[in-house]
């Protein structure tokens, strides 16, 4: 069985317990302004460009079948109305100045590159996470995948915004043992404004997942959208009711930025700024929780 892998970042210190490995998997249902893995959006392969590695050496422009390529000021410039992803220009680039985004793995191939940190999980207590995009949206991949590294003897993650059929849900978390469940929005027309969709399922979702597994709510914290302390305190009573161990506030950041340039797609939040450090620890103090843990950039 193949998928569609987009990064494995290894010596991973934020997506679960202790050092990870984690397999990044492209496709997601959900279109957040936000997104700091905008690449991951799509189910296909994509090309994403790095003006700075450009040599301005012209063979992307002279593989490309659409001429959507011309070289300006000794840099490759993409013409994306007319570009098409056939990744041929990828494949001749000498500096990394265009890259494919998305490589067809086999399972086997997945565990060969996560077998190479296996002592760092022996001692550390870490494993293998699952992200993406969603991962869900390769969810027989990540069964299999999971099921020969729990053969290994390695702790799994499953990083997921939840929107997906429960049945495909059930299946994935029997190898599982935590997920990391995004919780955006408590309100449906607010979360369908910022992400696309409504989040009905993703809350029924929720609650089934914590009542079959170890599971952590995460909070992506953006200013204007879900920054209210009264909106934390709700999503910290819904932890408490459903049995989960831990509330991560993620702060919005804008390091993506220049991915939507390469991917040469507008970026949606240009003008919205990082929410200050006092900010931020002030939110962790008034939703502190006697049943739930109240984490910070974890």
């Amino acid at each position: 069985m193949q998928g569609l892998v987009f990064n494995i970042q290894r010596f991973s210190l934020h997506d679960g317990p202790g050092i990870r490995t984690t397999v990044f998997l492209k496709g997601c249902p959900l279109k957040c302004k936000w997104c700091s893995n905008p690449e991951s959006i799509e189910d296909y392969p994509q090309i994403i460009a790095y003006s700075s590695r450009c040599l301005g050496c012209g063979k992307c422009a002279e593989v490309c079948p659409q001429e959507a390529i011309t070289i300006i000021n000794n840099k490759s410039v993409i013409d994306w109305d007319i570009c098409n992803e056939c990744l041929k220009c990828a494949g001749v680039c000498l500096n990394g100045g265009i890259v494919q985004v998305g490589k067809r793995m086999s399972s086997d191939e997945v565990l060969a590159e996560v077998e190479k940190d296996e002592m760092f999980y022996i001692n550390s207590g870490g494993g293998v996470t699952f992200s993406g995009g969603e991962p869900l949206n390769q969810w027989a991949f990540v069964v299999e995948t999971s099921r020969i590294c729990k053969e290994k003897g390695l702790h799994i993650a499953l990083d997921t915004t939840g929107c997906a059929d429960w049945d495909k849900i059930e299946t994935v978390i029997e190898y599982v043992d935590l997920v990391l469940y995004d919780i955006k929005h408590l309100d449906s027309v607010r979360h369908r404004a910022w992400t696309g969709i409504d989040n009905h399922i993703i809350l029924e979702n929720a609650m089934k997942v914590a009542e079959r597994t170890r599971t952590w709510f995460r909070v992506p914290l953006i200013p204007g959208f879900n920054d209210s302390a009264d909106l934390l305190r709700d999503i910290v009573a819904l932890a408490e009711k459903a049995g989960v161990e831990r509330v991560s506030l993620l702060p919005y950041h804008r390091l993506s930025v220049s991915k939507y340039t390469g991917l040469g797609k507008k970026y949606p939040l240009e003008d919205l700024e990082e929410i200050q450090e006092e900010r931020l620890l002030e939110l962790k103090r008034i939703i502190q929780s006697d049943l739930v843990e109240v984490t910070l950039r974890e």
